[in-house]
């Protein structure tokens, strides 16, 4: 759960960085984001107010949650109406920090090495790498990013060989065909719920 949580916050203790490349972007906001949590003892206990307002003010300028969903739903993503995405993508968001805001209590004196970046500088979509000691235990931790107009966004995260994206693409494709997009609205409505009241595993 760390591990999530940390790839959805980005990662590290990097001095001020160059927020126009993408590994100058991500140790920043990273760090940006573990002063906060530290200093912050509502976001320690689980408050997901005070987590929302985190993501939402430190990590969502520099993610493109819109691109991460339409590639979870595949062409799916176009059979679905404005409105529809709208939905799907706040829902989702709201699931991932739901699932893993329990995870920001753990934040204490983690570590963050970055492994050498290594990209073209015409490329336009790049991968950050990363580990996290965790108790001494590494943890593989990478960052997709591609290029925008406004700047680098993150799209994807890697935690132990897991990409974010593929991991969600079945589930979201089962919901889809059993019961449509609507469907699949009310089904990440309905965990949104579950979470908040407690009832969810």
């Amino acid at each position: 759960l760390f591990a999530v949580l940390m790839a959805f916050c980005s990662g590290a203790f990097a001095q001020a960085g160059d927020m126009s490349t993408p590994d100058g972007l991500v140790k920043t906001v990273t760090s940006q984001v573990l002063d906060q949590i530290k200093a912050d003892k509502q976001i320690q206990s689980g408050n997901i107010t005070r987590i929302t307002e985190l993501v939402n003010e430190k990590i969502l300028p520099y993610t493109d949650f819109t691109r991460t969903t339409r590639l979870v739903m595949g062409r799916n993503w176009n059979t679905a109406t404005p409105q529809q995405q709208k939905d799907i993508v706040e829902q989702f968001k709201m699931l991932l920090i739901r699932t893993y805001s329990g995870a920001l209590a753990q934040v204490r004196d983690q570590q963050v090495q970055y492994k050498p970046f290594r990209a073209d500088p015409s490329d336009t979509d790049v991968v950050v790498r990363s580990v996290v000691l965790n108790n001494g235990s590494p943890i593989e931790l990478d960052y997709r990013l591609y290029k925008t107009p406004q700047g680098w966004k993150v799209y994807d995260i890697n935690v132990l060989g897991a990409w974010l994206i593929q991991a969600y693409q079945q589930q979201f494709n089962e919901q889809i065909q059993q019961h449509g997009v609507d469907g699949l609205v009310q089904f990440l409505t309905q965990r949104n719920q579950q979470l908040a009241s407690g009832k969810a595993s």
